[in-house]
């Protein structure tokens, strides 16, 4: 019997000046664990007149999450925060009541040709939570906690698995985990998993129960604890997850909440501009004419 309770296929969509792969939410499963949202962003080749552009724009009730393969965004917010986010580091900024923010191609790389592909990614906060001060963290590359078993990489990016904890400061139990391997291996991991657990299927293949499966897809299981399985040659994964939360979430545009008079409210002060500014940004993100709170 297969442990799969969703097969999810990246449906494009468009992002600012750009196109990515939308995987979360999906209709019939809106959450994996906290994480609420993700997007695989190209890999895309733009050329010197070509940039990534995403102006400012708010948030409420989450954390997000960026973590680039290829190519550069510089990120800038309304807690004064302007870092240039590169491959294999974590930008972690945390909405909380509210965050604005923007996502550009960086300075010195917009006259020339250059490369972007990566994964955008929203981490709904706990009830108790979803009102806090805003905040950001960064965490480079080599401070991610990296180890090999049995011939098989492995990264944790966010959370907590297999012994090892990120340093990124999470809000709730979840873990988010890179698995790459260049010959083919069987996986067991699913004693150290909790919650509800996800692959994606970043490059490569994987074999579960017999089938095959390829990139650009999430692989959703019906019980963590059961995680196993064989990684192709060549092949990059991510695994993610975490306890989920009690309550139902809503989601409107780039809001996330508990309760869909917050979703209401947080609407209304964009609409009125009430949100803190970004300093040196002119310019806004206008709230979509249509939409509705899912």
């Amino acid at each position: 019997m297969s442990n799969l309770s969703h097969i999810i296929e990246e449906r494009p969509h468009e992002v600012g000046n750009f196109w990515v792969g939308r995987l979360l939410p999906f209709r019939t499963k809106r959450m994996v664990g906290p994480f609420t949202f993700i997007d695989h962003m190209g890999p895309t080749q733009l050329q010197d007149y070509e940039n990534f552009d995403v102006g400012p724009h708010p948030h409420i009730g989450l954390s997000t999450l960026t973590y680039l393969f290829e190519g550069s965004i510089m990120h800038r917010d309304s807690l004064g925060t302007q870092m240039e986010i590169q491959p294999g580091a974590v930008n972690w900024m945390t909405a909380g009541k509210g965050i604005v923010h923007s996502e550009r191609t960086p300075d010195h790389l917009r006259h020339s040709p250059k490369f972007l592909h990566g994964l955008q990614i929203w981490v709904a906060l706990p009830k108790h939570l979803e009102t806090m001060e805003p905040s950001f963290f960064h965490a480079e590359a080599d401070t991610l906690p990296a180890w090999e078993e049995d011939g098989v990489q492995y990264k944790l990016i966010a959370g907590e698995a297999l012994g090892h904890q990120s340093p990124v400061p999470v809000y709730s139990p979840l873990f988010l985990l890179e698995i790459k391997s260049t010959a083919k291996k069987t996986v067991k991991i699913g004693s150290s998993l909790f919650g509800e657990a996800a692959m994606y299927i970043l490059e490569g293949s994987v074999e579960s129960d017999g089938n095959v499966y390829e990139p650009k897809r999430i692989l959703v299981a019906k019980d963590a604890s059961l995680c196993e399985f064989t990684i192709g040659e060549n092949t990059t994964i991510y695994i993610f997850g975490g306890e989920p939360f009690p309550e139902e979430r809503f989601m409107f545009w780039n809001f996330v909440a508990s309760d869909k008079e917050m979703l209401e409210e947080a609407k209304q002060r964009w609409q009125d501009q009430l949100f803190p500014k970004i300093e040196g940004e002119t310019g806004f993100v206008p709230l979509p004419v249509i939409g509705k709170v899912s």
